[in-house]
């Protein structure tokens, strides 16, 4: 099942429902003078995804994909839109172009570092470095300081195949998800550091309108208090032992 909506200005929010995973997985498309897509998205998925993006802009003017840490679901069918469309980049951290994209993408990839801004035309968007958060060393998000919209990845994760866009609390939806979880191979989803609770603050200072989900619906509403409660949530469901000073 396939739905496109949306969710903030220029920002349609690309969702493809796996009944067999029970969850869904989404990807932006930006459309500005310099097109984005966010989340490439699985090899498996490309047909699809391809299919609904003809349908809003032309694939071949694609100029940026980003995502925010290597993994399937982020980049797997990267090298598939390179090809589609000639003139793209990858975008992600220094860390993932020196670690992944030098030796996964068929083209150098676009390194940011941390508050790089990415100019697409009439939206900015600034790179901010996220380590192990949601995982892996080279994850980061990025966040579209015109409209306030946060590429927040799997930060706020929700199974099942819910809402495109909502107003109302995702967190306790993210927290049951997160411990159907805990109780198998997918245990520990997102580690707790020392660094979680500051780097999801500066996040929540950024003052977001709308979160744009990988998995779940997006959220409009408080995002800075969202952003603040989910490291409370974070820190009960993956290190309750872990001291945060």
């Amino acid at each position: 099942m396939i739905k496109v909506s949306e969710i903030a200005p220029d920002v349609y929010r690309i969702s493809v429902f796996v009944k067999e995973f029970n969850l869904q997985f989404n990807h932006f498309l930006i459309k500005d003078d310099e097109p984005m897509l966010y989340h490439a998205g699985m090899k498996q998925m490309f047909p699809v995804v391809l299919e609904e993006v003809r349908k809003l802009i032309d694939p071949s003017k694609i100029m940026w994909i980003g995502f925010s840490h290597f993994e399937v679901d982020e980049c797997g069918a990267l090298n598939e839109w390179l090809q589609v469309a000639p003139n793209a980049k990858a975008v992600c951290s220094e860390v993932g172009a020196i670690v992944n994209m030098g030796d996964f993408a068929i083209r150098p990839a676009h390194a940011m570092a941390s508050n790089e801004i990415l100019n697409t035309g009439k939206h900015k968007y600034r790179f901010i470095r996220t380590p192990h958060l949601p995982h892996g060393w080279d994850a980061g998000v990025l966040f579209e300081e015109t409209n306030g919209t946060l590429l927040c990845s799997d930060l706020f994760h929700q199974n099942g195949n819910v809402t495109d866009i909502t107003d109302k609390d995702i967190l306790a939806s993210h927290k049951s998800s997160m411990l159907e979880y805990d109780q198998g191979p997918l245990m520990e989803y997102t580690p707790y550091t020392h660094n979680t609770a500051q780097i999801l603050y500066s996040l929540a200072d950024l003052k977001p309108k709308t979160l744009a989900t990988m998995h779940g619906s997006s959220f409009v509403g408080d995002c800075s208090q969202a952003l603040r409660d989910l490291d409370i949530v974070m820190r009960e469901l993956w290190h309750k032992e872990l001291k945060v000073v």
